[in-house]
């Protein structure tokens, strides 16, 4: 295994990024906000990395005190990654990253991403009212992966894995299709009527939940003509 680099300075932020400034660890970490998973859940997510830098990245975010590695119990028995309370600090400063990111003009909107990058942008662009009416509460299946989300007087709710309790709708799309809802003022009917997902129960309640988030405009230089 390659020596890690540092930056040899002795401020917090550089120190900080010794710990996550390595090609895929911020990633890694954003995979992990949502809950624990395995190895090959972390593989499937980052696209392109490759195996050994997973491996590796895991192993310097381990030895960091940002994640842990630990095996669950029978049945199962298989090992999983999650983050630490000290880790899972990291997900205001990864979704002003994607606020601060999504405003660059080079940023390509509406491409393909991870299901769990949605849910986190979900969380990076809300902005409905926080004392907004009762609340919604909606069961995503996403790219085969369940989600739920909710929208209360005291924000945004969004976990990965089953509702704990009755929602207003479902809906199963790719996050193409969610994208398209959420930033680009699709209807859930069109775009169940072009086969791109498929909702039960309240359509209106879906069209009040993805309408509760909003991208800021890409950055311009004022000071260029």
């Amino acid at each position: 295994m390659a020596t890690k680099r540092s930056y040899d300075d002795f401020c917090a932020a550089a120190h900080a990024l010794d710990i996550v400034g390595e090609r895929w660890a911020l990633l890694i970490v954003r995979e992990l906000l949502l809950g624990p998973r395995r190895f090959s859940d972390l593989r499937a997510g980052l696209g392109s990395i490759s195996p050994n830098v997973l491996t590796q990245r895991l192993g310097e975010l381990e030895a960091a005190g940002v994640l842990e590695r630990r095996r669950l119990g029978p049945p199962s028995g298989v090992w999983i990654y999650a983050l630490t309370a000290w880790g899972q600090e990291l997900e205001p400063i990864i979704l002003n990253l994607a606020q601060w990111g999504v405003r660059s003009p080079a940023f390509a909107r509406g491409r393909p991403i991870s299901p769990d990058s949605l849910m986190l942008s979900l969380k990076a662009m809300f902005h409905a009212p926080k004392t907004q009416g009762a609340g919604v509460r909606i069961q995503l299946l996403i790219d085969g992966e369940p989600y739920w989300a909710g929208i209360d007087r005291h924000g945004l709710t969004a976990v990965r894995g089953l509702a704990d309790g009755p929602v207003d709708a479902s809906v199963e799309a790719g996050t193409p299709a969610l994208l398209r809802l959420a930033y680009g003022g699709a209807d859930p009917e069109a775009l169940a009527h072009e086969g791109a997902l498929r909702c039960n129960g309240s359509v209106e309640a879906l069209r009040c939940f993805f309408s509760a988030f909003r991208l800021p405009e890409p950055f311009v230089d004022a000071n260029v003509q």
